[in-house]
C-alpha cells in the first residue's frame, strides 16, 4: 500500500488553542497514513485543508526573511548568524549554497502537498464523496494556497519549475526536461489562469465544517482571502482596474449582512474613537493631545492592540488573513527567537532606515515623527525591538516574557491597511489618482466634499462606476450615513499631515507616497521587497530598489553598500540562487 505523509496532521492546526480537534483528527497516531485511510469522506477532506495550513506555517520565517530583511526596513543585530548577514547584504552572489535562509525547498513541499490534496480532491469528487458545493470550497482554497506559494518563489527567485504533478520525490522538482524553469511574467500568467478558474472565489460559507468556533478563535480569516490574492496577480500584471474589482470586492465584503458595525466598520480604515480610544488608530487622551506623553499606547486600545489584541469585532475590521501558532504544536513560533530581546536572540531588529522615515513625518499636532515608531518599536539601549511580534509574548514596559513557556503568536499575512494601499496603487494608475489621494490621506468624503455646501446629497462621493463607486455621504441636511462615512483614510487614522500632490505629476508622485505609507503602515509585515520589486518592474527602473537597500547598508556603515547597489541596478541580481541543499 501507497504511503503517504500527513501534511502536517501533526495534531497541529487542528487543534491550534483548540479542544475539539477529533472531528478532524479521526486517524491513527502515526507518521505516515496509508491511502486507505485518507480522503474518506468530508472529515478527511477537512483534515487534509487544516493540514496544508499546518505546513504552510513553516514558511514563516523565509517569508519574513526574504520580504522584509532583504529590503531595507529591517536589518541584523550583532547576534545574527552568517547566512543572516547574507540575507541582510543582499549580495544575491555571496548567498552560501548552504545558506538555509535561501533554500526553496520547504516551499515546493507545500506545493506538492498541495498537488496531492487537489488530485484526491478530484477522486473524491468523481467518487461523490463530498457534494459539488463542499468539492468546490475545498479545492478553491487549497489552490488559492498553491498560488500564494508560487507567488512567492517567482518574486524571490525569478525563474522557478512549475509543477502541478503531485510527486512523491520532493528532489522531482529538479527535473529540467520535465520541469523547465518559468520566467516571472510566465509563472504569473499561469497563476493569473488558475485562480480565474476556480469554481469559488469567496471564503468558506458560514455552514461549513471548516468554519468553527473555538474558544473565542474564529476560523474566517485563518483561510487566505482568494479575492485579494486575485487583485494581487492582476496589480502585478499591471491590469489596474481587474486588481481594483478584487480589491473593492474584499473591502465590501460585508456591506450587506444588515449589520451597520460591518458596513461601515471593516475593512474601512475607520477614524478614531476621539472620546475613549477604543479604537485601532492612532491617537492621544483627549484634551491632551499635545502632551505626547499621553499617546494611546496599548495592548487593548489604539492602533498597536490590533496586533495583540483578541479576536473582538475591531480585531475583524482590521484582519483579512492571520495564521496562529501555538506553543503545544510545531511548527513552533520562529518570531519570538528572531525578534524578542528577552526570551528569544533578538537576531533582527529595525533598520536606521526605517526609523528615518517615521522621523521624516509631522503628526496632526506637531509632534515631528510618526507615532507608528513607537507602537512598532521598542527600543533597548541603543537597539531596537520589532514589537509586532512579540507583543502577545512580552511586557510592553518591561520588555520580559509575561510566560517564557507560552511562545504562541500570529503570522501577520493581509490586513485592511494593504488592502487600501494595493487598490489605492491600482486606481492610481488607472487614472483615478484623486481617489488614490483620499485613500492615502484622509478618507474619501473629504476628498470628494464641498464644505460650502450643507446639503451633502450630492458631494462626498466619487459618481464613478465599480470599482471606484464610494459613497462617503455623512449629512444632516438631510440626514444621511454612507457606507464609507467612517472612511479616515492611511494617514487620518495615523494622526499624519496630509500629503500634498503635485498635479503635473501625480501619478509618479502618489504611486511613491503610496509605497513609502505601506513602509510606515506595514514595516516588518511581509510586504517591503514586494513593492520594491513590483515598482522596480512596471518602471523599468532598478534604482527604485537599489537606492534603498544601499541607504540601510550605508546607514550602517557597511563596507557593500556601493557594491551591491551597483550589482542591484541589474535586475538579474535581484532574485536569490535557487539553491537545492540541505
Amino acid at each position: 500500500m501507497k504511503r503517504i505523509t500527513i501534511y502536517g496532521l501533526y495534531a497541529a492546526l487542528a487543534c491550534l488553542t483548540f479542544s475539539s480537534c477529533s472531528k478532524f483528527l479521526e486517524v491513527e497516531p502515526k507518521e505516515v497514513l496509508v491511502k486507505e485511510q485518507m480522503y474518506r469522506n468530508i472529515y478527511d477532506a477537512d483534515a487534509a485543508v487544516i493540514g496544508i495550513y499546518g505546513k504552510l506555517l513553516s514558511l514563516a520565517e523565509q517569508h519574513i526573511l526574504w520580504n522584509e530583511l532583504r529590503a531595507d526596513l529591517l536589518t541584523v543585530t550583532n547576534r545574527a548568524n552568517p547566512y543572516l548577514k547574507e540575507i541582510n547584504t543582499n549580495d544575491v552572489g555571496a548567498i552560501s549554497v548552504d545558506n538555509p535562509y535561501a533554500n526553496p525547498r520547504k516551499f515546493y513541499e507545500v506545493i506538492l502537498n498541495c498537488n496531492d490534496v487537489l488530485t484526491n480532491f478530484q477522486v473524491m469528487r468523481a467518487e461523490n464523496k463530498f457534494t459539488p458545493e463542499e468539492y468546490n470550497q475545498r479545492y478553491s482554497d487549497i489552490m488559492a494556497v498553491r498560488s500564494w506559494v508560487y507567488l512567492q518563489l517567482g518574486i524571490h527567485f525569478g525563474r522557478v519549475p512549475y509543477i502541478t504533478d503531485p510527486l512523491e520525490d520532493t528532489d522531482a522538482v529538479l527535473d529540467k526536461d520535465k520541469y523547465p524553469l518559468l520566467e516571472f511574467e510566465q509563472l504569473l500568467t499561469k497563476l493569473i489562469a488558475d485562480m480565474e478558474a476556480v469554481p469559488y472565489k469567496l471564503l468558506y460559507s458560514d455552514t461549513e465544517s471548516l468554519m468553527f468556533n473555538v474558544d473565542g478563535y474564529t476560523m474566517e480569516r485563518f483561510y487566505i482571502n482568494k479575492q485579494a490574492l486575485l487583485g494581487d496577480l492582476h496589480l502585478w500584471n499591471n491590469d489596474y482596474q481587474k486588481a481594483a474589482e478584487y480589491y473593492k470586492l474584499v473591502m465590501t465584503s460585508y456591506d450587506n449582512l444588515g449589520n451597520d458595525g460591518y458596513r461601515y466598520d471593516r475593512y474601512k480604515i475607520k477614524w478614531a474613537e476621539i472620546s475613549t480610544n477604543n479604537d485601532i488608530a492612532v491617537g492621544y487622551l483627549r484634551y491632551r493631545e499635545q502632551d505626547v506623553r499621553t499617546l494611546i499606547n496599548s495592548k487593548t486600545q489604539g492602533w498597536r492592540s490590533m496586533f495583540s489584541r483578541s479576536q473582538d469585532e475591531l480585531w475583524n475590521t482590521e484582519w483579512v488573513w492571520t495564521l496562529p501558532f501555538n506553543s503545544n504544536f510545531n511548527p513552533q513560533n520562529p518570531f519570538i527567537r528572531l525578534f524578542a530581546a528577552n526570551g528569544g536572540d533578538h537576531l533582527l531588529k529595525p533598520s536606521q532606515e526605517s526609523l528615518d522615515l517615521w522621523g521624516n513625518q509631522t503628526q496632526r499636532n506637531g509632534v515631528p515623527y510618526d507615532a507608528r515608531r513607537d507602537l512598532s518599536v521598542s527600543m533597548i539601549g541603543q537597539e531596537g525591538v520589532v514589537t509586532k511580534y512579540t507583543d502577545e509574548f512580552s511586557d510592553i514596559e518591561t520588555m520580559l516574557p509575561i510566560d517564557k513557556f507560552q511562545r504562541g503568536g500570529k503570522w501577520h499575512l493581509y490586513r485592511a491597511a494593504k488592502l487600501h494601499l494595493r487598490f489605492a496603487e491600482a486606481a492610481n494608475r488607472d487614472g483615478h489618482h484623486k481617489l488614490a489621494v483620499g485613500l492615502l490621506n484622509n478618507g474619501v468624503g473629504r476628498i470628494y466634499d464641498d464644505p460650502n455646501q450643507s446639503d451633502k446629497t450630492d458631494v462626498q462621493q466619487t459618481h464613478l462606476p465599480f470599482p471606484y463607486d464610494f459613497d462617503a455621504r455623512n449629512g444632516n441636511n438631510p440626514r444621511y450615513r454612507a457606507t464609507w462615512h467612517r472612511n479616515d483614510g492611511l494617514r487620518g487614522r495615523a494622526y499624519l499631515t496630509f500629503r500634498e500632490i503635485n498635479p503635473t505629476d501625480s501619478l509618479t508622485q502618489v504611486e511613491d507616497y503610496l509605497i513609502e505609507e505601506a513602509a510606515l503602515e506595514m514595516a516588518f509585515e511581509g510586504s517591503r521587497w514586494e513593492d520594491l520589486v513590483r515598482i522596480a518592474i512596471r518602471r523599468n527602473d532598478p534604482s527604485f530598489l537599489a537606492d534603498k537597500i544601499y541607504e540601510k547598508l550605508s546607514k550602517e556603515g557597511h563596507p557593500q553598500a556601493d557594491a551591491v547597489r551597483s550589482k542591484l541596478m541589474n535586475r538579474e541580481n535581484w532574485y536569490l540562487p535557487f539553491n537545492w541543499e540541505q
